[in-house]
């Protein structure tokens, strides 16, 4: 093997170590990673992982990154393995998936989901892995608007959104109604307001039976949208 094929491997089994424990310091620290702290776990002097990481922002975005990536594998893995003509199904499915992600892999949700990190401004390159959860749950109405198994809401959206939402549609979801797109939107973000309450302590001494209250929440949620229930 050629040593820079070598020196590539080793490079890249490095950072990995350096992600593993910048996430094991997720979980215990929170989100204001100090890199010296990372080092010192790792046996290094701090100048020494800068040969790998550029910066503490550097490596929160490579965190970041790779929690949206899974977070998207999760809920559309579940959303491929359900009846694409099952449209309640399907928003079950997504909407667990991103619950039980969350619940497997806190520290990550808190970065993704939690507050914002001081000094800290994502770059560009997150935004399309962070859309991946949005785009699927709306691609359920997409489907259901297309074969005629999902209606257009009467009410719309005051004009100022109705205009906000048509340049959004006009990017991911050529075609997609405003009154419908506001709907989904309003079920995306109640899902993330659910999931939020639940991992950060929000319905403790409140909801004891979580997974109902979820199940129940969701299909609150599919009312709104219009997803027809299974004859």
């Amino acid at each position: 093997m050629p040593a820079s094929s070598i020196r590539a491997r080793v490079r890249a089994e490095m950072i990995d170590e350096i992600k593993a424990v910048a996430r094991r310091h997720l979980a215990t620290d929170g989100a204001n990673l100090s890199l010296r702290a990372v080092a010192r776990d790792m046996g290094m002097v701090s100048s020494a992982i800068y040969r790998y990481v550029p910066s503490r922002d550097d490596l929160l975005t490579a965190l970041i990154l790779e929690a949206y990536d899974g977070l998207g594998d999760a809920v559309e893995a579940a959303d491929a393995s359900t009846d694409p003509h099952d449209l309640r199904g399907r928003w079950h499915a997504v909407c667990r998936a991103a619950r039980d992600w969350a619940l497997a892999h806190p520290a990550e949700y808190a970065l993704l989901y939690g507050s914002p990190v001081p000094g800290y401004a994502a770059p560009d390159d997150t935004v399309l892995p962070a859309q991946r959860p949005p785009l699927t749950l709306v691609g359920i109405l997409r489907d259901g608007l297309a074969d005629g198994r999902l209606t257009v809401p009467a009410e719309e959206p005051p004009e100022p959104v109705r205009a906000d939402l048509a340049a959004l549609a006009d990017v991911f979801f050529p075609g997609m109604p405003a009154a419908l797109l506001a709907r989904g939107m309003a079920g995306w973000t109640q899902l993330f307001g659910l999931i939020s309450f639940e991992l950060f302590g929000r319905l403790n001494q409140t909801i004891s039976h979580r997974d109902t209250y979820f199940g129940h929440q969701v299909d609150l949620m599919a009312d709104l949208i219009g997803l027809p229930r299974p004859e």
